[in-house]
């Protein structure tokens, strides 16, 4: 039931419009805009910022006040007092575990990290020089090939495997992306290890010893997971989301949410980070880096600086900055020149009073790539982690959508083409 109601009026209807105006626990309300079409009308909103395209239990953000919410919980509190894994409990169910139900989630997901042996064979048909991204698209997807067994989107308990399936499976799937493009053999993963230690093992580990994740970076890596778990409607999240309105399998959804979520303005920018620090080059040059960047004339911008969604600040970075600082530590790298750079521009931006005013404050995009470069994982596969910590929230989704009854999706557009026209030979 509505709370109350918006009024339109248009020129040339004599009648006024009525739509219902709903809210929501939190955030603005909404106007049911549905109404429209029976008078001939659609709305005009490019990108869909204005656009409320679904109801959702998941995730909030307010992004003047610098809050990002799953169920309910501050993402600040979840970092300091749960993990990645408790986090996917919460994101799935819309509940905190029990001890004992995480016990046998984490027990359940660990049943499920092996894929099929035969999607061996599928890394070789790519160029060993292809980018992860490009296997990752593939064979995600690929995985409804395998899993026959539960690709029934109507069933609950359906869903419900695929969602382990995809958490357990989707480290296996990056590290041997990883392992393929330097030419060492895959690792198969260790049931004994946590989340973070046997993506770590299976990423750096080799057959000819035994390996031991370093429980700091683990930590770390913990970390990154459960701070891109979710964030709410994003542009790979709506994919998602859209691609299962049409009925498409899970694997297949997932598939287009790591499509979406290649594309750099959307997954890619804490690879941007370390690319751009690559093309500072050394501290020298940061002076005139930074006066390009306040040049509205120059087309150089400080990447994982400022936010899209975050006017104030992001609230994810002062977790990651944390992070940041106890991984260097540990592997006492402060001396490395880009990671210098990095740092400086880390101070200026919190100092300087052209950054401070627009509040371009580091953001979570920033620190990640830093942490990353430091562990030692390439930077082609930053987004390729990026995807592996959000299949939590794209599967969340999706099957939250399924749990209600839905529609396809079909945007509507303002065509400005030709009227029209006769064809004349």
């Amino acid at each position: 039931m509505a709370d109350k109601k918006a009024r339109l009026t248009v020129d040339g209807l004599d009648d006024v419009i009525e739509l219902p105006v709903y809210s929501g626990t939190e955030g603005p309300d909404v106007i049911d805009v549905r109404p429209l079409t029976g008078q001939g009308l659609f709305t005009y909103d490019p990108g869909f910022v204005s656009t409320a395209a679904c109801e959702s239990k998941i995730t909030y953000i307010d992004g003047g006040k610098g809050v990002l919410l799953h169920g309910g919980y501050p993402i600040e509190q979840l970092a300091e007092n749960s993990d990645y894994l408790e986090v996917c409990y919460l994101l799935l169910n819309g509940e905190l575990p029990t001890p004992e139900q995480k016990e046998e989630f984490v027990s359940t997901v660990k049943r499920h990290t092996m894929i099929h042996e035969q999607m061996n064979h599928f890394f070789n048909g790519f160029r060993r020089d292809a980018h992860p991204m490009a296997i990752m698209v593939a064979v995600v997807g690929a995985l409804s090939a395998f899993y026959h067994d539960s690709l029934d989107i109507d069933n609950a308990h359906h869903r419900e495997v695929c969602a382990y399936r995809l958490i357990a499976k989707m480290p296996t799937l990056a590290a041997m992306c990883y392992k393929y493009s330097i030419g060492m053999p895959f690792q198969y993963p260790r049931n004994d290890l946590n989340y973070a230690e046997n993506f770590l093992h299976m990423m750096f580990g080799n057959p000819c010893e035994e390996y031991k994740p370093n429980p700091v970076l683990a930590k770390a890596m913990d970390k990154i997971f459960l701070l891109h778990a979710d964030h709410e409607q994003n542009a790979s999240t709506s994919t998602v989301r859209l691609a299962g309105s049409s009925g498409a399998n899970p694997f297949a959804c997932i598939a287009s949410g790591v499509a979406a979520l290649w594309g750099p303005a959307h997954g890619g920018a804490n690879e941007a980070v370390l690319t751009m620090l690559e093309e500072i080059g050394d501290e020298a040059n940061i002076p005139d880096f930074i006066e390009r960047a306040k040049d509205p004339e120059d087309s150089f911008r400080l990447m994982g600086f400022g936010h899209r969604v975050y006017r104030n600040f992001d609230p994810r970075a002062k977790v990651m900055k944390q992070t940041c600082d106890e991984v260097l530590a540990e592997l006492g790298i402060e001396n490395d020149p880009m990671l210098k750079i990095a740092k400086r521009l880390e101070q200026i931006a919190l100092e300087d009073e052209y950054f401070v005013k627009r509040k371009l404050y580091p953001n979570v995009d920033f620190y990640s790539g830093i942490i990353l470069k430091a562990i030692g994982i390439p930077t082609n596969m930053f987004t390729v982690i990026f995807a592996l910590s959000r299949t939590i929230g794209w599967i969340s989704h999706w099957s939250e959508f399924h749990s209600s009854p839905n529609k396809i999706g079909r945007p509507r557009q303002l065509y400005t083409g030709p009227s029209k026209r006769d064809y004349k030979k």
